[in-house]
C-alpha cells in the first residue's frame, strides 16, 4: 500500500508541474487556466521545501534524529548555486566588473578569494552544491555519533551549527555578501532567468528532483540498511549489543540526507532570485520539522505533503493576516503534537513507509531481520 501512495504523489508532483507549465506557456494571461510566473515560482519554492522536509523526515523519521539544523545544509547548497549565479554576471554586473561580484567592488575588494574559483563552471558549481552540505555533515556527524550525542542535546548542537554559520556569513569580511547577501542574477546555465520558460524549467527540475529524491529515500528505508536504521531508532543500545555499529548508520543517512537538503537549496535560490545569511536562521529549521509532524513523521509522502500544505496557509496567512501567522504555526504544532501524533498521512488507511516506535522489542526483530552481515552481506556496521 505505502508503494502505491508513493506512485500516487510522484504523478501528482511531476503531473501538477506538468499541468502549470503548459497553463503557464500554453494560455493566453486572460484565460482562467493560466498560471501566473507568480504561481509558478511559488510552486518551484515549495517543490524545494518539500526536498528539505524530505530530507529531515529521512533522519528524524528513520533515525531518530530530531535536527534542528538542517535549514544550514539548505542554505549552503543556496550560496554554493549563488556563487555560481554571480560569477555568471561578469560585466553586466553595476560596476562592470568581470571577475568580482558587485558587492566585492562595494566593499574594496581586489582580487577574488580563492574559494570563489571554480564558480564560473557549471560542472563545478554542482559539484560543490553536493559537496559542500555532504562534508560538512561528515565532520559534524562524525564527531557527534562518535561521541554518541544523541536526544534533546543532538538537536541543541544541530541549531548551534546554524546559527554558528548565521553569525558567520553576516560578516562582510566572509566574502559572501554580508547581510545583503547574492541577489541581482542574470541567467543561469545561458538561459535568462526572466524569461517564463526559464521559470517552467527551474520549477520542472524542482519536481524531477523531488521525485528522484523520494524514490531514494523509500529504496533507502526498504533495504537491509533501512531495517537496520530503524532498529537504531527504536533502541540504539539493543542494535549495538547485536554487534552493529549504530554510528556508521546513522552518519551515512545523516550526510545523504544533508546532500538532499543542499540539492534543495541548490534549486531554491534561482527561483526567488536571493540568497541571504537568513536562510541560516534557526526558525527555518524548526519550521521544516513541523513541515514532517503535520504531514505525517515516518512517512515521506507525508513530508512532502506537510511542507506544501503549511507554506500554502504560510502565503495566505503572511498576506492578508502576517501577525497571526507565528501564533497560527506554534497553535498547529501544538494541535498535531496532541491530536495527531501521526500527522495528517495518520488518518489514511495505509501504513507508514516504516511503523514508528511504540515499545522497545521492534528494534531486536528490525535488526534480526536485517541479518548480521549488515549491509549488502559486507562489515559496514560491524
Amino acid at each position: 500500500m505505502s508503494a502505491r501512495i508513493t506512485c500516487i504523489a510522484l504523478v501528482l508532483v511531476l503531473g501538477g508541474a506538468l499541468l502549470l507549465a503548459l497553463g503557464n506557456l500554453a494560455t493566453a494571461e486572460q484565460s482562467a487556466l493560466h498560471a501566473s510566473p507568480y504561481v509558478i515560482s511559488l510552486a518551484g519554492k515549495y517543490l524545494c521545501y518539500a526536498i528539505l522536509a524530505l530530507a529531515v523526515d529521512l533522519v528524524w523519521g528513520f533515525a531518530g534524529i530530531l535536527s534542528l539544523g538542517h535549514a544550514a545544509f539548505f542554505a549552503l547548497g543556496g550560496y554554493a548555486m549563488g556563487m555560481y549565479l554571480m560569477r555568471e554576471i561578469g560585466a553586466r554586473g553595476v560596476y562592470g566588473n568581470p571577475v568580482l561580484p558587485d558587492f566585492m567592488v562595494f566593499l574594496n575588494w581586489k582580487t577574488l578569494p580563492w574559494y570563489w574559483h571554480g564558480f564560473n563552471i557549471p560542472g563545478f558549481a554542482l559539484l560543490m552544491v553536493v559537496l559542500v552540505p555532504g562534508v560538512l555533515a561528515l565532520v559534524f556527524g562524525y564527531l557527534a555519533f562518535r561521541s554518541r550525542v544523541t536526544g534533546v542535546y543532538l538537536s541543541i548542537i544541530t541549531q548551534a551549527l546554524t546559527y554558528a554559520l548565521l553569525l558567520a556569513f553576516f560578516r562582510n569580511d566572509m566574502g559572501f555578501g554580508g547581510n545583503n547577501g547574492m541577489t541581482d542574477f542574470k541567467d543561469m546555465f545561458g538561459l535568462p532567468l526572466q524569461l517564463d520558460r526559464t521559470r517552467d524549467v527551474l520549477m520542472l527540475a524542482s519536481a524531477v528532483a523531488l521525485s528522484l529524491c523520494l524514490l531514494l529515500a523509500r529504496f533507502v528505508v526498504h533495504s537491509r540498511f533501512g531495517k537496520v536504521l530503524i532498529a537504531v531508532r527504536d533502541s540504539e543500545s539493543r542494535t549495538r549489543f547485536l554487534g552493529y555499529r549504530p554510528e556508521n548508520y546513522k552518519l551515512v543517512v545523516f550526510v545523504l540526507s544533508a546532500v538532499m537538503a543542499g540539492i534543495g537549496g541548490a534549486l531554491y535560490v534561482p527561483q526567488v532570485g536571493i540568497i541571504n545569511p537568513s536562510e541560516f536562521a534557526p526558525a527555518n529549521s524548526i519550521e521544516a520539522v513541523i513541515w514532517v509532524a503535520v504531514g505525517g513523521r515516518g512517512t515521506l509522502v507525508g513530508a512532502v505533503l506537510g511542507a506544501v500544505l503549511v507554506n500554502l496557509g504560510k502565503t495566505y496567512f503572511t498576506g492578508a493576516l502576517p501577525e497571526l501567522w507565528l501564533f497560527a504555526l506554534g497553535a498547529l504544532f501544538v494541535l498535531v503534537t496532541l491530536f495527531l501524533p501521526r500527522g495528517i498521512m495518520g488518518l489514511l488507511p495505509v501504513r507508514a513507509e516504516m511503523p514508528l516506535p511504540r515499545a522497545p522489542a521492534p528494534a531486536q526483530a528490525a535488526a534480526s531481520e536485517a541479518g548480521p552481515e549488515g549491509v549488502a552481506g559486507a562489515d559496514f556496521g560491524r
